[in-house]
Order: C-alpha cells, then sequence, then structure tokens
C-alpha cells in the first residue's frame, strides 16, 4: 500500500511537471512575431500568476506551522 508520503511525492512531481510545462508554453507568447501584446498585460499575467503563487505557498506555510502555534506549558523549561 502506498504511503501517504510516497502518495505526496507521486502526485507533487507530476503536477509540478505540469505546471513547469505550462509556464514553458505561456513563454511562447512572449514571440512577438507570433503575438501582439502590451506591458500592461504581460503585467496582469504575472501579477495573476504570483497571485496564486503566494497563496498556495501560504497554504504550505500553515499546514507547516501549525505546530508551532499550539500552546503548551510542557514547552516551558522547569515546567510540570
Amino acid at each position: 500500500m502506498e504511503s501517504k508520503h510516497e502518495k505526496f511525492v507521486r502526485i507533487a512531481e507530476s503536477r509540478t511537471n505540469t505546471v513547469l510545462k505550462k509556464i514553458e508554453l505561456l513563454g511562447n507568447l512572449s514571440n512577438r512575431r507570433n503575438y501582439d501584446y502590451d506591458n500592461q498585460e504581460v503585467k496582469e499575467i504575472f501579477k495573476a500568476i504570483d497571485k496564486e503563487l503566494l497563496r498556495v505557498k501560504k497554504l504550505f506555510e500553515s499546514e507547516l506551522n501549525k505546530d508551532k502555534s499550539k500552546f503548551s506549558f510542557s514547552k516551558i523549561k522547569g515546567g510540570k
């Protein structure tokens, strides 16, 4: 049976590679011989990407920091 970590690694690799491929395809739009765009449109694309990337990073950070935010007397030196 696949462990939770093995499942994470399998799915994370697949999804990350999908995202990287899509970013590569997005980069193909930079070719001015095939496409016409202005600076504001490019800014909007990367603003949307940055916003979503930050949101997802925060999801992982909040999960990693969950234990750190819990109070416990046992964490205090000399506590009972």
